[in-house]
């Protein structure tokens, strides 16, 4: 798949803040030397500030539609076949043979500390800002705190422990702040923040309207759960139960705040319809894009589409589309119409393969330039459903576990569980609830970038190795299963992020 690329810099230039010095009244300013603070004066100079925040998740180097590389073709579900030119350092990420001096890591790290700079930004000068009403400032100040524990999210489960700061710094700091942190400090601060967003703002159970795209309480408390299963499933075992009774008590208050009844009232495709992604209830937390939009519009449904086909989109293609490895094909059951909606075979010579159709824009005012209306769909209540069957599964509720379980079955066509496991088939594959848990969570959310972290939430680090190693290599092409090991339960640090402190900055095991 094509990434959009925007310019970057490493880390420490991002968090640099220039100070003024003291002039008396006949020293002249610098007009060029304009410090942050004197662009914050109004209330709305913040709101443009938590506005930039959100528009810096749309670059293909954050956790937008294109950010695929660094969750699904990590996992056994997408991938690349092309290890040359162009092609050579995104697959090294399926290859399981990524080295520090990637720069599409490089740039995935950058992007990320890039929105909790703008985050820090506004939480640093919000207290010195005059709010005629009180209740905006905590709203502002609640969205960036939960677009920053987003990010520290994402960063803590993909390179472990990592540097955290929670405030704007001047030039003098940044050396203070350059170390990694251990991993149970930073989900402190990610619990923290998004506890704050829950207890201490005026948000929305759920944004509607012009608002759509922004954090509201329910997006918070379901990421807050999935924070604490996170927590309970790889983090400090001594508070496992615990972790797992706050996971379920924050998807629970999400899960309460839905406003439709039974999941099956939505039909799958609802969710990724254009014409309804202001309208449909299982939406909880987007990234918007605007049909017909050259600058904002979604490029999703072209970039997937394979040579020969139109299914996606108008804008015609010259390429392979949206690879999909056939370890996921192969474990679609029968007559599942999420496959049928989800993928298509593709009978060029060319490519002769399976490629993305889950998301299309094929009408005419996405034209045949490809500039989809697609939202890029982050939290959906399909997702707290299955994550809920998980927590509950945990804590050994079976019965309610699967009652969760079949909420998405059913939507889905499919048999109950209880009637699926009289299918040899189906409990050969998924002989125990957890893995089952795990299959429809990969049919169900298949290419959302969601893949990845359940991998790493359901398995210990030698259990992923043991899994990934035992899944027949003809189904993955050219990358090669046999190169993972132990060390690719985290990626790398970037290697200029290291070289700034090869102590305080420590390199990942095994690179």
């Amino acid at each position: 798949m094509k990434k959009k690329f925007i310019t970057i810099i490493s880390l420490a230039v991002l968090l640099l803040i220039g100070t003024a010095c003291k002039k008396s009244f006949l020293e002249q300013s610098d007009p060029n030397n304009i410090s942050i603070a004197a662009n914050f004066q109004s209330s709305n100079d913040i709101l443009l500030a938590v506005n930039g925040i959100y528009q810096s998740l749309r670059s293909g180097n954050n956790i937008g539609e294109d950010s695929g590389l660094w969750t699904d073709e990590r996992s056994d579900d997408t991938g690349r076949n092309d290890n040359q030119s162009n092609a050579g350092e995104p697959f090294q990420f399926n290859n399981f043979s990524l080295i520090p001096s990637n720069t599409y890591l490089k740039s995935h790290w950058v992007s990320l500390y890039g929105t909790i700079t703008r985050a820090n930004v506004v939480l640093s000068n919000i207290d010195n800002v005059p709010f005629s009403d009180p209740n905006l400032k905590l709203q502002y100040a609640a969205e960036a705190k939960f677009l920053r524990a987003l990010m520290y999210f994402h960063l803590v489960r993909l390179w472990g422990d990592v540097p955290l700061v929670t405030k704007q710094l001047s030039s003098t700091e940044v050396g203070a702040y350059t170390f990694r942190e251990k991993q149970a400090t930073v989900y402190s601060q990610i619990v923290a923040d998004l506890t704050d967003v829950i207890n201490s703002s005026p948000l929305p159970n759920l944004q509607s309207g012009g608002n759509i795209g922004r954090a509201s309480k329910a997006a918070a408390n379901a990421l807050l759960g999935q924070v604490y299963l996170t927590m309970a499933t790889t983090q400090d075992q001594a508070n496992r139960t615990a972790n797992l009774n706050n996971a379920k008590t924050y998807l629970m208050n999400a899960y309460n705040m839905r406003t439709f009844g039974a999941l099956s009232s939505i039909p799958y495709t609802d969710v990724f319809d254009v014409n309804k992604k202001s309208t449909c209830p299982e939406l909880i937390f987007q990234i918007v894009n605007k049909q017909g939009d050259v600058t904002y519009s979604s490029d999703i449904a072209a970039n997937n589409q394979a040579k020969g086909e139109t299914i996606n989109s108008l804008k015609a293609s010259s390429g392979v589309g949206g690879n999909v490895t056939h370890d996921l094909i192969n474990e679609y059951e029968a007559n599942d119409p999420r496959m049928g909606f989800s993928v298509k075979f593709a009978n060029d010579p060319i490519v002769k393969d399976w490629f993305i159709t889950k998301f299309r824009d094929a009408s005419s005012a996405a034209s045949n330039l490809g500039y989809g209306g697609n939202d890029w769909n982050l939290i959906r209540y399909a997702d707290v459903i299955l994550m809920l069957a998980e927590v509950n599964m945990y804590l050994g509720d079976n019965t309610t576990a699967i009652s969760y379980l079949d909420q998405v079955r059913v939507r889905a066509g499919m048999p109950t569980y209880a009637v699926s496991l009289t299918n040899s088939t189906y409990a050969t594959k998924f002989p125990t609830l957890k893995l089952a848990i795990l299959h429809e969570r990969r049919v169900e959310l298949a290419f959302e970038h969601h893949r990845w972290f359940d991998l790493l939430r359901t398995f210990t680090t030698d259990e992923l190795v043991s899994y990934l190693r035992a899944k027949p290599q003809a189904d993955f092409g050219a990358a090669q299963l046999s190169n993972v090991t132990t060390k690719d339960r985290y990626y790398p640090i970037p290697f200029d992020e290291y070289k700034l402190d090869p102590v305080k900055m420590y390199q990942n095991p095994g690179y």
